[in-house]
């Protein structure tokens, strides 16, 4: 009998090939100083502290975390940001209370909505014309605001995946005017504010809780994170109530020693790491500047309506220019046409043929993740590869990209094995096809959605709203055929993953619509996910 590959074996056979990785960790797989994990791996012995009654060499290691970021308190999480989230907003709202939650929120925020019994007002980001999920305003929190003075917290997201910074500052002031503490999930942002041109963190910009991501954007382990607190709105006592609940009662140390050694290295090294970063990140563009039939996303192709800012450590490199596609245009029977493939064609040929493997696919583009760790070689073979594919496309539109797509099966599983790994599955999903013709000047100019016929704009637009998540996840559910669940309530979660942004919650209604798009991402090779077998069109809904 054969043996099968264990997945230690798989990571030290994947270790030894030249896969560069453009997604996180944010070490980027460096062989920085650490010791065998065997031989430092402990648990709560003396004179190692207790990270939920941190007193010692724990608490001085998270204070050192505050004094980088500029918090009044920082606490270490080693659940990731989501057990972060997850005590942030249980700490901030009582059972019944209201939110104001920007709709583009990761899936964790919604579990804290359902766990704590909050009722939520969402918070629709604009869609910019390359069809990406844009900023949320200080307008539209004003306006909510004030239509919901019940309202006891806000909760945004900032960075997005891809980049998109809304106005922290603006968003801050609006909150504390009417009394309410501003959560944000800077789960991507933990690079931001050292310098090399990045914006400013939301700690410094007035946020009263912070939750990031070391490990995505820094050199740091998978599944460490941060909570930052900068004021007495949440009050620390629940929040560290709520920490005992969502996170480990057993921390690896490994994973806190990671951590503090990431500070430091920021902290003593940041001003030359992120300086350097900052030459090879302008070199790429500079590099890319000339594409013909690729775009690279620059900060000129969102207009100031669509995004406060924008983290340029994204690398959102479209399959065609902006809006368009130079591969294919297939017509679908969703009511408008989808650019299918693009995206994941782009994907194969950088895994299969460059092997670069990049954090994220969408219908029409694919998403590089950077970081401090990366090398001039990492960016030159993206660019490389970038520019070879580019000349292809000049050949004829249907060219060689979709290639990548085409090749003889014994030819991929061949490659694979050469890189010691199955080959990942095509298509790690963001929220994002492309349809429809642009909005007129007149709706662009009224800051609506330019491109409000897109299919972002339609899959992540409201739905019909029966009653609160938490309701709806008391009630008797069952599974059911796609065309059994028209006009029936959800009892589930649906979501592209990554970035995990529901497109439908329980006590939303499924309607006609709402399950053709669900086909259509699925026709697309887009990772679509919910607790039944979506593949198979089941979806869970209430019944009484």
């Amino acid at each position: 009998m054969e043996k099968k590959q264990t997945l230690y074996d798989a990571l030290i056979s994947y270790s030894r090939t030249d896969m560069y990785p453009f997604h996180m960790p944010g070490h980027k797989r460096k062989p920085l100083s650490f010791p065998n994990p065997y031989t430092v791996d402990i648990t709560e012995i003396d004179g190692f502290d207790n990270l939920h009654h941190a007193e010692g060499i724990l608490k001085e290691a998270e204070e050192r975390a505050a004094a980088l970021y500029g918090s009044e308190r920082c606490y270490y999480l080693v659940n990731g940001s989501t057990c972060g989230l997850l005590a942030a907003i249980c700490a901030a709202a009582g059972r019944g209370d209201k939110v104001l939650v920007a709709r583009g929120s990761h899936k964790a925020v919604y579990h804290a909505l359902a766990i704590q019994g909050l009722s939520a007002e969402y918070l629709y980001p604009v869609i910019t014309a390359n069809d990406l999920q844009g900023q949320i305003t200080p307008e539209q929190a004003e306006t909510a605001l004030n239509e919901h003075p019940d309202i006891r917290a806000v909760v945004i997201t900032s960075p997005t995946y891809e980049g998109i910074i809304s106005d922290i500052a603006g968003i801050a002031d609006c909150a504390h005017a009417h009394g309410v503490p501003l959560i944000v999930d800077e789960a991507h942002g933990a690079h931001l504010g050292f310098g090399g041109g990045f914006a400013e963190n939301a700690v410094r910009l007035g946020a009263d809780a912070v939750i990031m991501s070391l490990h995505k954007t820094l050199p740091s382990f998978t599944q460490t994170a941060l909570l930052h607190l900068t004021s007495e709105r949440i009050a620390p006592e629940r929040v560290e109530r709520y920490l005992g609940i969502f996170e480990t009662s057993s921390p690896s140390y490994l994973f806190m020693a990671g951590m503090d050694e990431c500070v430091r290295m920021v902290a003593e090294e940041g001003e030359q790491l992120f300086s350097d970063y900052r030459k090879r990140l302008d070199a790429f563009y500079r590099e890319t500047e000339d594409l013909k039939h690729l775009h690279v996303m620059r900060r000129e192709d969102l207009t100031p309506e669509e995004a406060y800012g924008w983290d340029d450590s994204k690398l959102v490199i479209f399959a065609g220019q902006p809006g368009k596609s130079s591969i294919t245009n297939v017509k679908r029977d969703v009511g408008s046409s989808i650019y299918a493939g693009a995206g994941t064609a782009l994907h194969e040929r950088l895994l299969h043929d460059y092997h670069l493997q990049m954090e994220m696919v969408s219908a029409d583009y694919v998403l590089g993740m950077t970081s401090i760790m990366d090398s001039d070689e990492g960016f030159h073979r993206l660019s490389a590869a970038l520019h070879e594919i580019d000349r292809e496309l000049a050949g004829g539109p249907a060219g060689s990209l979709m290639a990548g797509l085409e090749a003889p099966e014994s030819a991929r599983a061949a490659d694979s094995q050469a890189a010691g790994l199955e080959a990942p599955e095509s298509a790690r999903a963001a929220g994002s096809l492309t349809a429809g013709p642009e909005a007129p000047e007149s709706v662009r100019a009224a800051g609506a959605s330019p491109r409000a016929q897109g299919f972002t704009a339609q899959m992540y637009r409201s739905n019909p709203r029966e009653m609160q998540i938490y309701q709806a996840m008391e009630l008797p559910y069952k599974e059911v055929s796609f065309a059994e669940a028209a006009g029936q309530m959800s009892a589930d979660y649906v979501y592209l993953y990554p970035p995990g942004i529901p497109l439908i919650v329980p006590g939303e209604i499924i309607t006609e619509e709402f399950l053709e798009r669900i086909r259509a991402c699925m026709r697309n090779g887009l990772r679509v996910e919910g607790q039944a077998n979506l593949s198979a069109e089941r979806i869970k809904i209430v019944y009484f």
